[in-house]
């Protein structure tokens, strides 16, 4: 990982418990695996496990060949598309993620910004400013609320899932797409099983969860986002690439749908992106995520499954390489 990620996520307390589990260089950050000097090729040598992060190199034949010994890849983050190769399949490299740790704080803020989208806050928040004096709310804002609104939810992942389990609690119905999750999961999770389209006609809040592949580039192009109601909102916390920002923004400025976006394309906007001044879009700076003191839940997971390796056990989060191909 890089020296960035490393202090960030293993504080004090996580490197301790990391040194009570593991042998290991509490020093030693590896962001190079050809890198000669301070004994790194000899570590590489004796490693059983990387513990990664972000900035970690890609794992590839060369880098494995380093690592005779190597028998894992605990990653504490999440997708492992960026540094796990084929050739770690092939030699049979286990690898897990704490992917479901971070999965979390963004299932959070997307709850909030669901609730926060049909209350119509920062509407509410911006007349008040505005006037500065009684808000007619009645008249103003008829209709808005979360009782019985419609939320459609793009992409039963982990994010999507743990979304679907925090609305449980709320009076909203609640609609799901994902072309691999089936009718009993469906209703295990709560959600009602829609296809793309007929979700975007019927949803009040349209929140985006699926991975970036090929096939959901633009996914939300100016077809599928002209299907949404007027007023209705686009939330994205997943991958920028799966909508036209070209064709929402035209959308924003004619005002008829309103946004929630933490990723866009490009991931930061040119500084004269009408996106960071239209009143009827929040844009924020991919901090759905884990940052701050969330970090330490990162390290947390991923110390939690290099003891179950010390202690023999089967890893929690094992990544299964079949789901690559559709999966972040």
């Amino acid at each position: 990982m890089s020296e960035e990620t490393k202090a960030a996520v293993f504080g004090p307390d996580a490197l301790r418990r990391l040194e009570g589990v593991a042998e290991l260089d509490p020093t030693l950050v590896v962001t190079d695996f050809s890198r000669e000097g301070d004994g790194v090729q000899g570590r590489l040598r004796e490693a059983e496990v990387l513990l990664t992060g972000w900035g970690c190199p890609r794992v590839d034949h060369d880098a494995l060949l380093r690592m005779p010994r190597l028998k894992a890849v605990v990653h504490a983050a999440g997708s492992v598309k960026h540094h796990i190769t084929d050739a770690c399949w092939q030699r049979g490299i286990v690898v897990t993620t704490a992917a479901s740790a971070n999965a979390l704080p963004v299932a959070e803020y997307t709850l909030a910004a669901i609730l926060f989208a049909n209350k119509r806050v920062l509407d509410g928040a911006r007349a008040y400013r505005e006037s500065r004096r009684h808000v007619s709310l009645l008249s103003l804002f008829p209709g808005v609320g979360n009782y019985r609104r419609t939320v459609g939810l793009v992409g039963a992942s982990r994010i999507g899932r743990r979304v679907a389990e925090l609305l449980k609690p709320f009076d909203l119905r609640v609609l799901m797409y994902d072309p691999y999750l089936g009718a009993d999961e469906a209703r295990a999770l709560g959600v009602e099983l829609s296809d793309l389209d007929a979700l975007c006609l019927r949803s009040d809040v349209v929140s985006l969860h699926a991975p970036e592949l090929p096939g959901t580039r633009h996914l939300f192009d100016a077809a599928r986002l002209s299907l949404m109601p007027d007023g209705a909102t686009l939330i994205n916390t997943a991958r920028g690439s799966l909508v036209d920002t070209d064709a929402l923004t035209k959308e924003l400025r004619a005002g008829r749908l309103h946004a929630v976006l933490d990723h866009t394309e490009p991931e930061v906007l040119p500084a004269d992106s009408p996106l960071y001044e239209l009143p009827n879009v929040l844009l924020t700076p991919h901090l759905a995520g884990s940052i701050g003191g969330e970090l330490h839940r990162l390290a947390d997971a991923a110390i939690d499954e290099i003891q179950r390796y010390a202690t023999g056990l089967p890893f929690h989060h094992r990544v299964d390489p079949d789901s690559l191909a559709h999966s972040a």
